[in-house]
């Protein structure tokens, strides 16, 4: 399936100068949708992960559904201050420049456990690495990334040297 036909590009979104890949029309489509879990789940099949961490917002919808399809409990990467609980936070700077971060539980991960981190697209890769370092901060194992759209024109894979990353569609 040509994935590539199930993205909108919005120019000047957020912040005048950025090209926004919209993916919303991926999820509208019912088969396009099950079928884009089904090629983020392919590769990661065999590195036998005891859970999927998804990362704000996107990262959830992906996420989920990946949980569901490999059997496994999903743990959210959440923006600041919208976890109760003990939280660690990691902070990054966003592709737009700004500066952001996440959070989770601190009692999310066990030492051992094998975390696949799921997002929706990579840019600059910040916030992935931002979650491989919550991860590695439980004590847990972070496995891979997978997610449906890899921006081409940004060095993305370069933050997260060592871990497997792998891409549904490259733009």
């Amino acid at each position: 399936m040509d994935f590539k036909h199930h993205l909108r590009e919005v120019p000047d979104f957020p912040k005048p100068g950025f090209l926004f890949r919209d993916i919303t029309p991926l999820w509208v489509d019912a088969e396009a949708f099950a079928r884009a879990v089904e090629a983020m789940a392919a590769p990661v099949m065999t590195l036998q992960p005891t859970h999927v961490l998804g990362i704000e917002s996107r990262g959830f919808i992906f996420g989920s559904a990946l949980a569901q399809k490999l059997g496994l409990g999903f743990v959210p990467a959440r923006k600041p201050g919208k976890l109760p609980g003990s939280t660690f936070q990691e902070g990054h700077r966003a592709a737009d420049g700004s500066e952001d971060a996440l959070e989770i539980h601190q009692d999310a991960f066990m030492p051992g456990d094998r975390v696949l981190i799921v997002d929706d697209v990579m840019a600059t890769g910040a916030t992935a690495a931002s979650a491989k370092k919550l991860i590695e901060r439980t004590g847990a194992l972070p496995i891979a990334l997978t997610l449906f759209v890899e921006l081409g024109e940004f060095p993305g894979r370069e933050k997260l040297k060592g871990l497997p990353v792998f891409s549904v569609v490259r733009v």
